[in-house]
């Protein structure tokens, strides 16, 4: 049996990485990607960059070197100590070929006695460096796959009763970062479907689902932050005030917002409530309001609650996603 054998950090995995792996599989018939801890470039987990490969080449065996050496270089100290590290890693495995785009291709393949299969050297055919990207993620998204360039990106989620300027301030922060954001699927939803001011448990089912899938959409096209008009712990505060239940579509999708977004708001009802056709009244604002920030506790989800005018508001945010920045370098 021919055994491919890859290494990186993958902090991201990109394009060039991807052309190394592919190629490996198209001459082998098992390839193993070992993937370095990487904590001193990058904030994302080396169990979630091990996900990006597993997701995208399933048939690929990947291996975490939690415990790897992070000093680079091409000493004689530095290529023994990297060299020995694989040995005991790979336990005596047969590796057959060994491919990469690098110049520690000459000594690894020696250590392991493995073919050396060099990928891409010139960086002509993909023509980026992970620390290119690090630097300006947006910019080189094209050279990135879309299970990954979403993990590159912080989805801040603005939850509040109607009537709370969620839409109002998602917008204006989205001109103000340059980036992407994500209106109320149910808004317009309701506006086209509802029948005397109700929808069945099946419609809001396809809320959840439809709301997910703009920010899917959305977010490939994003510059560092994607704010989000509500998520689906609002899908299912509806549901349970019309219905007294949830679909398990709703249940599943509202369940899943805790891990989905990295940031949360609760925008406050000290705001002037507009009363238009489509709300319920004031009281209503209020009860509506309890009822989701008690459901936040319920779940364990942080969030930071945002009052006052909208400049208040923004430079309120704006303060915590600085710190968050800060706090991640």
């Amino acid at each position: 049996m021919t055994i491919g054998l890859t290494l990186g950090k993958y902090a991201p995995l990109h394009r060039g990485h991807q052309l190394v792996i592919e190629r490996a599989c198209a001459e082998n018939e098992h390839v193993i990607v070992v993937i370095y801890d990487a904590p001193e470039v990058t904030r994302i987990s080396l169990e979630k960059r091990a996900g990006w490969i597993k997701t995208l080449y399933p048939n690929v065996e990947v291996i975490l070197a939690k415990d790897g050496p992070t000093i680079v270089g091409d000493s004689p100290e530095v290529t023994r100590l990297h060299d020995a590290y694989l040995q005991r890693l790979l336990a005596g495995r047969n590796i057959t070929h060994f491919y990469s785009s690098e110049f520690y291709g000459d000594h690894v393949s020696r250590a392991l006695n493995a073919i050396d299969r060099r990928v891409d050297e010139s960086r002509s055919s993909v023509p980026t460096s992970g620390t290119s990207i690090r630097c300006d993620p947006f910019r080189y998204r094209h050279f990135l796959d879309p299970v990954v360039y979403r993990d590159l990106i912080t989805q801040v989620v603005f939850l509040g009763a109607p009537s709370t300027g969620k839409t109002t301030l998602t917008s204006y922060l989205a001109e103000q970062f340059k980036t992407k954001w994500v209106p109320e699927y149910g808004r317009e939803y309701w506006e086209k479907h509802h029948v005397q001011r109700r929808l069945t448990l099946e419609q809001l089912a396809e809320i959840a689902v439809g709301h997910r899938q703009s920010e899917d959409q959305m977010i490939v096209n994003a510059n560092r932050y994607l704010f989000i008009d509500t998520d689906a712990t609002t899908t299912y505060q509806f549901s349970m005030y019309y219905h007294d239940q949830a679909h398990p579509t709703v249940a599943k999708c509202a369940d899943e917002s805790r891990d989905r977004y990295q940031v949360f708001f609760l925008c406050d009802t000290d705001i002037p409530y507009d009363n238009t056709w489509d709300r319920s009244g004031e009281v209503h604002r209020e009860n509506f309001q309890e009822a989701i920030e008690s459901d936040l506790k319920r779940r364990g989800i942080k969030y930071v609650r945002i009052a006052g005018p909208l400049e208040q508001r923004v430079k309120r945010v704006t303060e915590i996603l600085n710190a968050l920045e800060i706090e991640a370098i």
